[in-house]
């Protein structure tokens, strides 16, 4: 049962019967047939089908849900059962913002230190990316923003409080200010996240907030990239004060806070909202409480 499950999943997410076949190292009929047998099993349609795949039925999207659920959980017993045996091992996946992928080190790297035989992989994904992860358990946990768009049902915890900063590599910028306005930001050359990065969603905001047109002049979905073009002394950027800490080591860029309004948004752990949780993804929900900077809920 629990491997045909997974097959929907699978062909739920990849929406093609060749793919999903593959991803779950079977054959395309097998994949067919453990689709049809789930149908039989359950006594109604989940895939509208044609030639191809056309997608599910409204029976297919509830479903859908539970397989989730039921796997999640199948999932959640068998590494409880693994950890009883052999202590804290296997893998995680972390998908996190572009802003804060040099603070996923702070987490990291402590967490390693105390489970060595816990293996990490971190991508950079958008918010909604991330969200879309947990929920089809591509990914374990993600890094994104806690308190700006709905995150739906996920467990979470505040990590620290994300703050903005103009970085530039001219001087003459900087000379006699300690801060700037979001109005007097939007006068400047500016390079920027790309807009379906909720980090450019949450700077749009601001900047409308304060009566300015949103212009920038070079987009990426790479800080890294923006960064570079902040170094040429051409472009300044909005970025979060963590992230300007880390870039500003070697005394390259020179960065002030933008005021009028203050902004700041809460950036924290997420993972898929599950009582109770794997032995290995309560241990880094409970390093999470341990290192964050910011207040965290009643449990």
């Amino acid at each position: 049962m629990i491997d045909k499950l997974e097959m929907f999943i699978a062909l739920a997410r990849e929406q093609h019967f060749g793919r999903a076949a593959e991803e779950c190292n079977v054959t395309q009929p097998t994949l067919s047939a453990a689709v049809k047998q789930l149908e039989d099993l359950l006594g109604v349609m989940l895939v509208r089908r044609g030639s191809r795949y056309q997608g599910l039925t409204a029976e297919g999207e509830r479903v859908l849900d539970w397989a989730r659920r039921i796997v999640g959980d199948a999932r959640s017993m068998r590494e409880e059962m693994r950890a009883v045996r052999l202590g804290l091992t296997g893998h995680i996946r972390i998908a996190v913002i572009p802003t804060a992928l040099t603070m996923v080190r702070d987490l990291t790297t402590p967490f390693y230190e105390e489970n060595p035989n816990v293996t990490l992989s971190v991508s950079s994904r958008t918010s909604n990316q991330i969200l879309s992860l947990l929920e089809n358990l591509e990914i374990e946990v993600g890094i994104t923003y806690l308190d700006h768009e709905p995150l739906g049902k996920v467990a979470s915890v505040p990590l620290y409080r994300e703050r903005y900063c103009l970085v530039g590599g001219d001087d003459r910028l900087f000379e006699g200010r300690s801060s700037i306005t979001w109005k007097e930001v939007s006068t400047l050359p500016l390079c920027l996240l790309t807009p379906d990065m909720q980090n450019r969603r949450i700077i749009d905001g601001y900047l409308a907030s304060a009566g300015a047109e949103v212009r920038p002049t070079l987009e990426s979905d790479s800080m890294i990239s923006l960064f570079s073009h902040v170094l040429t002394g051409k472009w300044v950027s909005v970025m979060p004060e963590k992230l300007v800490e880390t870039f500003s080591a070697a005394q390259t860029v020179r960065s002030i806070p933008i005021t009028g309004p203050d902004a700041s948004h809460v950036v924290g752990l997420v993972a898929a909202h599950r009582e109770p949780h794997t032995p290995v993804i309560g241990a880094l929900l409970a390093l999470a409480r341990r290192i964050s900077t910011e207040p965290l809920p009643a449990r």
